[in-house]
């Protein structure tokens, strides 16, 4: 009998918490209990902190060349070694997360606004915008995203677009050409969400349709939003590092993370200096690790139809 009553004090404590929580509330516990999540959180945040800060703290600058002590390796006055002219790795690879980490950021807000945008714009007018919205999506669907990159990747280096101008035309073709996956999943949210009892009231109430999309509809689909936006920012550092290798991206003397590994474009640099091209490698390997964990998290955290384990 005590232990039956002691149970059901506890599913009453419990049920009262979940009465008080709110959804957001919900979400972040579930997100704190997930081991993995955590740990991909904390290595991001660390890795901002390194790049954004940590270059203050470097005794070296940018372009500070040397070439008495060019490609000499890791010791204790250079970290991570120096490179080709002499300069110093580390505070190469800090600068240049700074640059892959702001495209990644940049380029997915960019796809987020006009993704969530359209989507919801195609699911709540449905017909004649829906079906043009849709099929624009599936024109970009349907288009090589890599050659177009390096196409217009060359293009810029035929207009000889300064290195600092170059970074924002790459986040913004990053941005505009990564909407559609977003725009499918908000439109399909949007679908169901417009027929539930709230709408009808909204209806009654005779709101504008920009209050029913921007004020009732879309905060519904920010769990969506997030995740994809999560997982959005993994792919376009993805992308810059790959079109930086190939010495479209971000160039030279601006440093960036695929720009870095190109670097080691010889069999020499390749096999006898590997602190050339490991660092900037294993940043991007462990970033993009971290922000995938991240997404996982918060789509596990986010989704009312995921149990707790």
């Amino acid at each position: 009998m005590e232990q039956s009553e002691n149970r059901t004090e506890q599913l009453q404590e419990q049920l009262k918490i979940v009465k008080t929580e709110s959804p957001w509330k919900i979400a972040v516990r579930r997100f704190t209990k997930n081991r993995l999540a955590l740990i991909g959180l904390i290595i991001l945040v660390i890795m901002f902190l390194i790049c954004f800060i940590g270059p203050y703290f470097s005794p070296y600058t940018l372009n500070e060349t040397d070439v008495k002590n060019k490609n000499v390796p890791p010791g204790s006055l250079h970290w991570l070694g120096t490179d080709k002219l002499g300069r110093d790795i580390m505070l190469r690879v800090m600068l240049a997360g700074r640059i892959s980490l702001t495209v990644g950021l940049v380029a997915t807000a960019i796809s987020v606004v006009i993704g969530a945008t359209l989507g919801a714009v195609a699911g709540f007018y449905r017909r004649y915008a829906d079906t043009i919205i849709m099929r624009i999506a599936d024109i970009f669907l349907a288009l090589p995203t890599l050659p177009i990159l390096i196409t217009l990747g060359a293009i810029l280096s035929d207009l000889k677009v300064t290195p600092d101008k170059r970074i924002y035309f790459l986040m913004l073709i990053i941005g505009i050409l990564g909407w559609v996956g977003l725009a499918r999943l908000v439109r399909s949210q949007i679908l169901t969400l417009r027929e539930q009892e709230f709408m009808q009231a909204t209806e009654a109430l005779g709101l504008r349709d920009n209050r029913k999309i921007f004020r009732h509809l879309m905060p519904n689909t920010i769990p969506i939003i997030i995740v994809s936006a999560t997982l959005g920012v993994a792919g376009a550092i993805l992308t810059e590092s790959a079109l930086s290798f190939l010495g479209l991206g971000v160039v030279p003397p601006t440093p960036s993370w695929g720009n870095m590994i190109n670097a080691a474009n010889n069999l020499i640099d390749f096999r006898k200096r590997p602190w050339i091209w490991i660092p900037p490698g294993m940043c991007i390997l462990i970033t993009v690790t971290a922000i995938n964990l991240i997404g996982d998290g918060l789509r596990d955290a986010l989704d009312p139809k995921m149990k707790n384990r």
